[in-house]
């Protein structure tokens, strides 16, 4: 960050802070903007009165523990499952899919659902476990239609950004929301919000004038959402993948980890496709699922909702490690205490 433009971005930002001349709360959304705002020192450029912290940007990490229940129970019960590395770890209520793959489940690591459809070819009952935010969701669309069985947990942000503005326990003065889920659901998504907001890009200078813009909102007491990720971002976002999405899945209400369920802040599939919902075509054997028990001494929901830094949590960087993940923030490559942990900040 060298540049006589980035230079200049941050002196607008000290200049705007000074004239705020109080403690201004930004949040960003998108784990990727947290990565980041880490690797390229970002908290350590802007002034002290403003604080970024990370918010429920992470899909691993807002997964409910029951969803991980679920998947590791039917693993154990000769279910085939695939899906992303870092879902592998994420601990449940007695083991992670990783553990039940070491005691024997079939439990295959995939990056993308084409790779899923192509092991059907050896696992015809293979079921996938469908996570991520707006971005992912074209492409499990694609796979239910191609006869892919999922377990969905699938999340939409707009309406998580709705709840946290809504909750005066948050007190956040604006919001980095995400580039990549903006590319797909576009600008208007974000238009019934009342907070100040700007989607933002990811390299360093992008990420620098979205806060300088997000300061002048509110130095302005502005709330409205503008791009400055527009070389990627368009006002109506990808409509291709909207239709796509929109002939699968129809909106439903959805469990976050930290946040509680949320009021259509989720996706279930559309009648007909509800053959390839693998919660409902084995809920047989999901009768006999033992009943999720959480880890009181994890902060990972603290974390989630920006109330508490990863350090502040007391089995941070103790017991807590990369290597020996005791939360979802700690597993997932968005989680905000792993890339703390990375960066040792």
């Amino acid at each position: 960050m060298t540049t006589n433009n980035t230079n200049n971005i941050i002196t607008k930002i000290n200049s705007i802070a000074k004239k705020i001349n109080k403690p201004v709360k930004i949040m960003e959304v998108c784990g990727t903007h947290t990565n980041a705002i880490a690797k390229y020192g970002i908290k350590q450029v802007i002034p002290k009165n403003i604080k970024l912290i990370s918010g429920p940007g992470c899909p691993v990490c807002v997964t409910p523990q029951k969803t991980i229940d679920i998947t590791v129970h039917l693993a154990n019960n000769q279910i085939p499952i695939a899906t992303y590395g870092d879902m592998l770890r994420v601990p449940g209520s007695e083991m992670s899919l990783e553990q039940a793959k070491q005691n024997g489940a079939t439990v295959l690591l995939v990056e993308s659902t084409i790779d899923a459809i192509k092991l059907k070819k050896d696992h015809p009952n293979l079921v996938f476990l469908s996570i991520g935010f707006e971005t992912t969701t074209p492409m499990s669309a694609w796979g239910i239609k191609n006869g892919l069985d999922i377990i969905c947990a699938h999340k939409t942000m707009p309406e998580a950004l709705q709840t946290i503005t809504e909750n005066p326990e948050n007190q956040i003065d604006g919001f980095l929301n995400p580039g990549h889920v903006s590319s797909i659901i576009g600008v208007k998504a974000y238009n019934q919000i009342n907070a100040s907001q700007v989607i933002a890009g990811f390299e360093s200078e992008d990420i620098l004038e979205s806060i300088l813009m997000l300061l002048i909102q509110i130095k302005n007491k502005e709330k409205k959402v503008e791009n400055q990720y527009s070389r990627i971002v368009s006002y109506d976002g990808n409509l291709k993948a909207q239709e796509l999405v929109n002939s699968v899945f129809k909106k439903s209400d959805s469990e976050w980890r930290g946040i509680g369920n949320i009021k259509n802040s989720g996706i279930t599939l559309k009648n007909k496709y509800e053959k390839h919902d693998a919660i409902k075509k084995y809920k047989d054997i999901l009768k006999n699922l033992p009943e999720t028990k959480e880890n009181k001494a994890c902060k990972c929901a603290e974390v989630i909702m920006g109330k508490i830094e990863p350090k502040e949590c007391p089995l941070f960087s103790k017991t807590c490690t990369q290597d020996t993940p005791i939360g979802p923030c700690m597993v997932g490559s968005e989680g905000a205490c792993r890339i703390s942990y990375k960066y040792n900040n």
